[in-house]
């Protein structure tokens, strides 16, 4: 076999994990390959349009501040940005933007293309090569080898990928892409398990056929914010998205049709994404529900492409286009593609460790849907991490570990490495037990530490970073000191607990509190300054960050408490006859894994996948009813 040039670190696949994981070991100085089947499609979006979203938006903003790219690229290429959860808590809002999916996939290549240290290779990767129990590097399809001391699998749904559409199968990872047929054989000979896992994408419909009048608007924010720090010039041309619901004759059309679909009739083998079930699935499922909600979301501003967002399906082609019409709005709907399910290898995620190096093969790193995990930001992340932490290792540092109470990041690699993940895993803030802490507004303050001694951001980066931080300080600072009067309180208090009643906002303080306008003529000195150093939704990020600071330091004491009697839940025993699918408070899916698992003590039950925190703080109440106690 021919030898192509020895490099540091080899990342297969040009998806989402792979992009992070070959920039980040670029960056950082290593000599890297990417290995991608197409170079035109490194970035492709095949799924849902959009970046962000609940727990996804959280990640992003972590992947950015650590000097990943996903933020900075749809801040370029977005054309609909919305805070989602406005009305909720801090915690648990969250930044979701819609893509020019075309502009995002160009952006993308452009970035790793350019990119000093990086060769990019258009081969099919067809196994691992190790020697020792170690890696070596990757062979292709083309006989030739491609040596290196690490690599990085990033193979997304490729893995024996395997396309339904009714009884109609293609195999492939996607739509017009070929399935990677040599890895999963590799994999196994190296001896590792492999799981089949599913997917799904719902019909593309043509603009022009969409009688929009039936549909309720759904505009991007005003004032969009967005995701990178790093961003300035940010103006989007934002253009609607639409709602609309199915009906009953809608899931009647479905309901005949079960039969010939693959899901159902047992062709396909793989488990799919709970949080993203197919159309059919919604109405096995929720046959209580008498509609299900669609999102139309354009592709792009200059395709007619239409995608509808909570129509997953694997039905047979007429089927589909049968329910599609049938919703209000749709009657005329053109489908330009089908919906389609796609079964894939992936790793059960115990074979790997923290670093997610594989515990089989030394300098084999895995990042992205093969861990089994389901969408962009995810994947984004791990690669990320591993990107990072296979150019540490080459020198014998320490591995990046993000903990669970400093980023999503870590409550998602942890999950992963800890926990049985036998169906698509999805980023929710009701994973991070330490949410309060974990919010989008601090994510500078939190992973600055770490962010600064990466080594990924540029000089002009870590410095916003570091006056950002400092203005926080100093505010915080001259809260504490000062002394005000609140109207309608008696004596005088600091103004810092001025800040966290829950009548007083920062930015009104020289309003709500005696002596607080000369404070805040001291803060807005502070914020001015920032402004001439940092963009200006940064300046802003840091009055929002001082205030849910202050306001949540009291619940994030409690909460902290109630985290350290964690240790103590292997004590505490749950009756074995509980009856966890009548608990209502508990969340759908905790009653469903409490009831099939049968925990014998909180404790198993807290590490059960699925059983959140606030399910667990129901167990907890109930045991304290009903005179629970140690074993």
């Amino acid at each position: 076999m021919t030898s192509r040039a020895r490099y540091d670190v080899i990342i297969v696949g040009g998806g989402h994990a792979g992009i992070e994981a070959a920039l980040a070991g670029a960056r950082l100085g290593a000599r890297c390959a990417l290995v991608t089947h197409d170079v035109h499609e490194i970035g492709r979006m095949p799924c849902n349009p959009a970046i962000g979203g609940l727990g996804k938006g959280h990640l992003v903003r972590e992947i950015d501040v650590l000097g990943g790219e996903m933020g900075r690229a749809i801040d370029e290429t977005g054309i609909q940005f919305r805070i989602l959860n406005r009305r909720k808590g801090p915690a648990v809002r969250s930044p979701r933007a819609q893509a020019d999916k075309h502009a995002y996939q160009r952006r993308m290549e452009d970035v790793v293309t350019s990119q000093q240290g990086l060769d990019v290779i258009a081969a099919d990767a067809t196994g691992i090569l190790c020697s020792g129990g170690k890696v070596t590097g990757v062979a292709l399809g083309s006989g030739e080898e491609v040596h290196g001391a690490r690599v990085v699998l990033c193979s997304g749904t490729f893995m024996r990928g395997l396309m339904h559409v009714g009884d109609q199968r293609t195999v492939g990872g996607r739509e017009g892409a070929a399935s990677s047929e040599g890895i999963s054989g590799s994999l196994k000979s190296l001896g590792f398990e492999l799981r089949r896992l599913k997917t799904g994408t719902p019909p593309r419909l043509h603009r022009d056929s969409i009688d929009f009048s039936q549909l309720t608007p759904q505009v991007g924010d005003e004032h969009p914010t967005p995701f990178s720090f790093r961003t300035r010039n940010f103006a989007p041309d934002q253009i609607d998205c639409h709602q609309v619901y199915t009906h009953s004759g809608t899931h009647a059309i479905i309901s005949a049709a079960l039969d010939r679909s693959p899901l159902f009739s047992g062709v396909i083998a793989g488990r799919g994404p709970r949080y993203c079930p197919s159309i059919e699935d919604k109405v096995v499922r929720f046959a209580d529900k008498d509609r299900h909600l669609l999102y139309l979301e354009p592709e792009g501003l200059n395709t007619e492409e239409i995608y509808v967002n909570g129509f997953s399906t694997s039905l047979p082609s007429d089927v589909q286009v049968a329910a599609v019409r049938s919703v209000p709005g749709l009657e005329k709907a053109e489908l330009i593609r089908y919906g389609y399910a796609v079964e894939y290898d992936s790793v059960p995620s115990w074979q790997v460790g923290s670093d997610l190096q594989t515990r089989g093969i030394a300098g084999l790193y895995l990042a992205g849907q093969i861990l089994g995990t389901s969408g962009y930001e995810e994947a984004a992340a791990q690669g990320l991490v591993a990107g990072i932490n296979a150019v540490r290792s080459l020198a014998g540092g320490e591995p990046f570990r993000p903990s669970r109470s400093e980023s999503y990041i870590g409550v998602l690699v942890d999950d992963l490495v800890t926990k049985d993940i036998d169906e698509p895993y999805r980023m929710f803030t009701s994973r991070a037990e330490h949410r309060l802490s974990l919010r989008c507004d601090n994510v500078e303050s939190r992973l600055a530490e770490a962010a600064l001694g990466m080594g990924l951001l540029d000089a002009e980066s870590a410095q916003i970073l570091r006056d950002r931080n400092s203005a926080v300080d100093e505010i915080r600072r001259k809260l504490s000191a000062a002394r005000v009067v609140v109207a309608g309180r008696p004596g005088k208090i600091s103004a810092e607990r001025a800040v966290g009643l829950p009548e007083v906002r920062l930015r009104s303080l020289g309003e709500a509190c005696e002596g607080g306008s000369d404070l805040m003529k001291e803060i807005n000195f502070e914020y001015n300054n920032l402004l001439n150093k940092c963009p200006r939704h940064v300046a802003e990020g840091v009055l929002d960050q001082v205030e849910c600071d202050i306001k949540y330091s009291g619940y994030i004491v409690k909460h902290d408490k109630l985290l350290r009697h964690r240790k103590h839940l292997d004590n505490l025993d749950l009756p074995l006859g509980l009856d966890y699918l009548g608990m209502k408070a508990l969340s759908m899916e905790a009653r469903e894994k409490l009831a099939r698992v049968r925990p014998a003590t909180l404790g198993q039950a807290a590490r059960i996948d699925g059983v959140r925190a606030g399910d667990l703080a129901v167990l907890t109440v109930f045991m304290r009813r009903h005179g629970g106690g140690s074993s």
